[in-house]
């Protein structure tokens, strides 16, 4: 379940567990912000400007809170602004690696490391904590601006719309209310909650977290049945929040995180929305459904001991779904 070498956890998802068997996440350690004249954000120090080629994100086509970052990253048209290096999908006793894989993804583009907790002590060689991802890396200043992703997507939501970044806005100021309502719900329950489902060591708690996830996904598929998205007829920061774990429910969290009372493809609004979502331009450029489920099964020893992939389930994510 990870380990502690010099004073760095090596791990992505097992977090501090309570005495009850629950899943318990920790709390990114860097929050800074990039704005657009680099004044101080919301947390953290000043000094990050937008500026073209200045940053560099370290990702995980596996997670899905990297996933969101990935998102705004094609959805403002960020790839000249922002570079990228992909981890390894197998994550083991040392953490995220930089290990070369069959595909050609994988590889520390900026330094050349063979582990991704580097990145976080040439940060800052006193760095305790965990080792996650996505790491926004600012090339300027050699140090990391941020790992929570959250934080990221609403810096690239905005931050470069004055250097060259594509029109739009995912967060708008009259639906910021609701969407921050929602996400709230959709966190705890949804997002978080397969992680309370799948990571719970006892039976009281897997059914505490199991029966909310329902709940919200039986709420979200009647208020899809109005609607095209869950603020109307475009996608915001509540869609592309949602989006990753719909992507990764029916193939990997039924299964593997015990979350089978129903599947995304039972719910026909929900079903006909996540497809809507992957079919939106570019984000189908955003996934890899190989990398996710490598990940799961073959990481998570604890929850899967014999690292056996199951086959994958049959799902036409480009069939259409008839939402305008």
């Amino acid at each position: 379940m990870g380990r502690l070498v010099d004073g760095v956890w090596f791990d992505q998802w097992y977090d501090t567990k309570s005495t009850d068997g629950k899943f318990v996440r920790s709390i990114s350690q860097f929050r800074n912000w990039i704005t657009k004249d680099g004044s101080v954000g919301p947390s953290g120090q000043g000094g990050f400007k937008a500026e073209p080629g200045r940053y560099h994100l370290y990702a995980s086509y596996a997670c899905p809170w990297v996933h969101r970052v990935l998102i705004y990253r094609k959805l403002k048209g960020l790839k000249d602004h922002i570079g990228v290096s992909f981890v390894h999908w197998y994550m083991a006793e040392n953490g995220w690696t930089f290990q070369i894989d069959d595909e050609g993804i994988v590889g520390d583009h900026l330094f050349d490391f063979e582990f991704a907790h580097q990145i976080y002590t040439r940060a800052d060689p006193k760095y305790s904590g965990r080792v996650t991802v996505p790491i926004l890396w600012d090339r300027k200043t050699d140090t990391i601006v941020s790992n929570e992703s959250s934080e990221i997507i609403r810096m690239l939501n905005s931050a470069f719309d004055d250097t060259g970044a594509k029109e739009g806005d995912y967060y708008p100021e009259q639906h910021r209310q609701e969407i921050d309502k929602v996400n709230e719900r959709i966190y705890s329950t949804v997002n978080n909650g397969v992680y309370k489902a799948g990571f719970a060591t006892t039976q009281v708690a897997y059914e505490n977290a199991v029966h909310p996830l329902f709940e919200t996904l039986d709420w979200l598929d009647e208020q899809l049945a109005t609607k095209r998205f869950l603020m109307g007829e475009q996608p915001t920061e509540a869609d592309w929040r949602l989006f990753p774990t719909l992507y990764r429910f029916d193939s990997i969290y039924v299964g593997h995180f015990k979350c089978s009372l129903k599947r995304i493809v039972d719910y026909p609004n929900l079903w006909a929305y996540s497809r809507d979502l992957f079919q939106w331009p570019g984000i189908d450029d955003t996934v890899n459904m190989n990398h996710a489920r490598q990940h799961y099964y073959q990481s998570h020893d604890t929850i899967n001991p014999t690292r056996i992939v199951p086959i994958a389930p049959e799902i036409d994510w480009y069939a259409p779904h008839g939402r305008g």
